[in-house]
């Protein structure tokens, strides 16, 4: 309690406190808008941190993270456009939510979720870091494996109504995922001579393309010249039905422990715990089929996973110096700038500083209560209004300034435009986008770790099966695959028998 207590006293002083209010509403403000990312923002602002005391710094990587988070629910929800990859779940429920009048029931939830899932996560990393993070040590390359397999498999048979359509999907996102540099053997894959396609496609890029263009694309077909008044928008006044928060309560406590489950896996992200979130509450509830129609439990469930794995993303990376996500690596990078190393030691030899930054993620967590709500519904929920004849060149400018920014390359722009017409054409023809993405960013990690299980064992293909947590993620994933095809074959037995 006292190794709190000290770090206490250093977060709540005034520059701290001050980085954490800031840098949270900056988050939200980048997760709203599409293009922009927690990853970028954080990237360009370690350069900046080496004049910084470290919990300052750490303060304003929290505040960002959970607010970018949260803020990525904003334009999933108000115009089906995920501000980051892991509020793509949201969008199944958040969209038609707003669709049918109740963007601000919507908006809500959303925030309360991101804060749930934010505190249930932090709360995991004060209490129970060292004994998860020994929980990854038994995990190789064959479970990394399954893991993968099982998410891609999950969301491709679950999402849509088609699963074979999703499995089709999910294979399209495997094939986009080979393009460059093989990071074992040096070799370049599908390239065509192309220098620029070494490191791949982008996957924020495509993302944006991909989710981004085909709404924008379908709301230039209404030429809407007049956008929607106050009244119409109905952003205040959404009362919730009698019992509804109370129901949400069990979606928010599977949510946070699926989100914490997936955090502290490393490679693992938030939109793999979005997912998986989104799936179990679906599984899990009465009424299935209103999911994907502006169920609010959707947006729930998406949105608590995915801030849930916001802070156990960190324990694996300051536990053991493994980072659990992207944000994660980029946390360890702030540590080494000033000095110190990520690791077991970490604890013994910083722990105001490590305490101190656990701490931060909970208070910002807590933030989004606040400032999260406020922002969203009296800021940012009112771009609905604008006409469509100004809100689609306001987003696609927006798309084509935070495309160019990743890279500083035009050719990122035609990687953009032709997965998003890729993207309208498969949504017309009823494939889902959701497996492609998850394809992109799970095909490189089954691969590798396949690949490492197979050299490791030299070549015996059982080393996938043989270990008691491999078999039991193979057998989960066959399962998750075989028995929606098994119900789609008898429902269309069933009108062939009548």
């Amino acid at each position: 309690m006292e190794f709190y207590t000290n770090a206490l006293s250093h977060v709540l002083s005034f520059g701290p406190l001050t980085a954490m209010i800031g840098a949270t509403l900056l988050g939200v403000f980048i997760g709203a808008l599409p293009g922009l990312n927690p990853v970028m923002a954080i990237a360009l602002l370690l350069p900046l941190t080496y004049s910084m005391d470290p919990l300052v710094a750490l303060a304003m990587v929290a505040g960002i993270y959970n607010g970018s988070m949260y803020g990525g629910a904003i334009p999933a929800i108000l115009l089906r456009i995920p501000g980051t990859p892991a509020s793509i779940a949201t969008t199944f429920d958040g969209f038609p939510m707003a669709d049918r009048g109740e963007a601000s029931k919507a908006l809500k939830i959303a925030c309360w979720s991101s804060a749930i899932g934010g505190i249930a996560s932090a709360i995991a990393l004060m209490t129970m870091g060292p004994m998860l993070a020994r929980v990854t040590l038994f995990f190789g390359p064959a479970e990394y494996f399954w893991i993968a397999i099982f998410g891609m498999a999950s969301v491709a048979v679950m999402v849509g109504s088609d699963p074979v359509k999703g499995i089709m999907a999910a294979v399209l996102g495997l094939l986009i995922g080979t393009i460059g540099i093989d990071n074992l053997s040096g070799q370049a894959r599908f390239t065509f001579g192309q220098t620029w396609l070494l490191g791949g496609l982008d996957l924020i890029v495509v993302l944006v393309g991909l989710y981004a263009l085909p709404p924008v694309l379908q709301l230039a077909e209404k030429c809407d010249l007049k956008g929607l008044s106050a009244a119409q928008l109905k952003l205040a006044d959404v009362p919730f039905k009698k019992g509804e928060i109370r129901g949400l309560i069990p979606t928010w406590l599977r949510a946070s422990g699926i989100g914490i489950g997936v955090g502290i896996l490393p490679g693992a992200g938030g939109n793999i715990a979005a997912f998986l979130s989104y799936n179990a509450a679906k599984n899990a509830s009465d009424d299935p089929s209103s999911f994907g129609k502006g169920n609010p439990q959707g947006v729930a469930a998406a949105e608590c996973g995915n801030n849930a794995d916001n802070a156990a993303s960190m324990i694996p990376a300051l536990a053991l110096g493994i980072p659990g996500n992207v944000v994660a690596a980029l946390v360890l990078s702030a540590l080494t700038i000033h000095g110190l190393q990520p690791g077991p030691q970490l604890f013994h030899q910083n722990p105001t500083l490590v305490g101190g930054f656990m701490i931060e993620m909970l208070i910002t967590s807590v933030l989004i209560f606040a400032l999260g709500g406020a922002v969203a519904t009296r800021v940012f929920a009112q771009f609905q209004r604008l006409p469509g004849v100004l809100l689609v060149p306001t987003i696609l400018i927006l798309m084509c300034v935070g495309v160019y920014v990743i890279n500083g390359r035009a050719i990122d722009l035609w990687v953009m435009l032709a997965a998003g017409f890729a993207g309208y054409f498969l949504e017309k023809v009823n494939f889902p986008l959701a497996p492609v993405i998850l394809g992109m960013i799970l095909g490189p990690m089954a691969e590798q770790s396949v690949r490492r299980a197979l050299l490791i064992s030299r070549g015996d293909m059982t080393e996938l099966v043989t270990r008691p947590i491999s078999a039991v993620l193979a057998a989960v994933t066959v399962l998750v695959i075989v028995w929606p095809l098994v119900k789609m074959v008898r429902r269309r037995r069933k009108p062939a028998e009548q």
